[in-house]
């Protein structure tokens, strides 16, 4: 039950650490951390592991995830979704409560953490929905879901339409202080859009969505948030104006955190040129402007984690013509290289602050650093991931774990191979 690795570049912003040096795991905790570690006299006996110099950071926790179970296990299963998910890195994750039936229930709850354990590879925490059967009209046992294992509650894949509905879900969720996770769309403005709305949605002839219809319910619920003193997280922002109110609001010290994905960092809208299905998504792929809006909003501390949102279909929901194909795209096996080539070695970010993003900000958005997670600190429990910087990954059929293989980075050859990942000590991939 000891685990020694020598010889890592240890990062770990929550501690602001950044070095040479050993991590000494005894019983699935950190018991040592640091340029003496390799010494601790505990460490008589342990396995040794050789890092070689390659990066070691806490395991990467995604705050936004599609398993697809119950109800829709031919795209995804708890157990792929894991495998997908350690393969990248990432030791926790954030299921949405959007399954068929969806989770809005304690038995449904109960039902995802069990086939979690049997899987045995990643943490799993599950969302519920901010409303009986994610249908907007009645909210759930908000108090009864969180005690039974739900972290945050959401009715994502749809908005919350109803005001009054929403300031009821702020309030209730403020007592149990845990966030109400927003997909944030106006459906009237909306309407029966598939991709961005702009010159090139006019130029193809498609039906865009506007960046009002996110950003006009942005605005409504941090009026909700600042009104009740809720705790609202917006999921996957895509506009410029979206995080010009966030950053405002935390200037104003409002309850509210954010996430964006890779995909709203690394394309355009000018990807929906080629009329390939893997390039759909909702919030749709926007336009210049908006991404250099993520990029400011990642660099000036804006945006508090990134997610993937990784939402995987079938090829029969892809294969088809753009209007009929459904929207998302996978993303846990390439989150992690994306932000090394486009945030870091671009110089958009610090490596420091670009697995902050990954690791100790998610944990803090969603509470999850009160469990010891996303970090490295004597004590908190063992999950990390184990990176070579200059190892190159080749995103193909081979490379992608996950069951579904809707990504719209198809042939990318990124930086930033997982040589390993450990829960609790446990080596669950590599």
């Amino acid at each position: 039950m000891a685990l020694l690795v020598n010889n890592a570049r240890l990062l770990d912003p929550a501690q602001n650490c950044d070095g040479p040096g050993s991590l000494l795991v005894l019983d699935g905790r950190v018991a040592d951390i640091g340029a003496g570690a390799g010494a601790d006299p505990r460490a008589a006996g342990a396995e040794v592991l050789d890092a070689g110099g390659k990066l070691l950071c806490p395991g990467l926790i995604d705050l936004h995830v599609h398993f697809r179970e119950p109800g829709q296990t031919g795209k995804e299963t708890i157990e792929t979704g894991s495998r997908a998910a350690v393969a990248g890195g990432f030791t926790s994750v954030c299921a949405m409560a959007n399954t068929k039936p969806v989770n809005d229930s304690v038995a449904i709850t109960e039902m995802m953490l069990a086939r979690a354990r049997t899987a045995g590879l990643c943490r799993y925490f599950p969302l519920g929905t901010v409303t009986k059967g994610a249908a907007g009209e009645e909210l759930t046992d908000y108090g009864t879901l969180k005690a039974s294992g739900c972290v945050a509650f959401s009715d994502d894949g749809l908005p919350v339409i109803s005001a009054a509905i929403m300031r009821r879900a702020l309030e209730y969720t403020s007592w149990l202080d845990v966030p109400i996770v927003a997909h944030e769309e106006d459906p009237d403005l909306a309407a029966k859009g598939y991709m961005h709305e702009g010159s090139v949605s006019a130029a193809l002839g498609c039906l865009g969505i506007p960046a009002a219809a996110e950003e006009a319910m942005v605005a409504r619920d941090i009026v909700l948030a600042e009104h009740t003193g809720g705790h609202l997280h917006l999921a996957h922002l895509s506009t410029k104006g979206s995080l010009r109110m966030v950053r405002e609001a935390k200037q104003r010290g409002l309850r509210v955190t954010c996430e964006v994905t890779p995909h709203h960092f690394a394309l355009t809208d000018k990807e929906m040129c080629r009329f390939d299905a893997d390039f759909k998504m909702n919030p749709p792929l926007r336009s210049q402007a908006d991404l250099e809006a993520v990029l400011e909003a990642l660099a000036d501390g804006t945006v508090d984690a990134i997610a993937t949102d990784h939402a995987p279909h079938g090829w029969d929901e892809k294969e088809c013509e753009l209007v009929k194909a459904a929207f998302g795209v996978i993303g846990l096996e390439t989150a992690l290289p994306l932000t090394l080539e486009l945030l870091v070695n671009r110089k958009v970010l610090s490596l420091h602050r670009a697995i902050e993003l990954l690791t100790a900000g998610p944990a803090r958005a969603f509470h999850l650093d009160r469990q010891g997670l996303g970090t490295l600190k004597v004590g908190s429990p063992a999950d990390f991931t184990l990176v070579d910087l200059e190892g190159k990954v080749a995103v193909d059929r081979t490379f992608i774990q996950s069951k579904s293989y809707n990504t719209p980075f198809k042939g990318w050859r990124l930086p930033g191979r997982v040589v390993g990942t450990w829960v609790e000590g446990k080596r669950v991939w590599g």
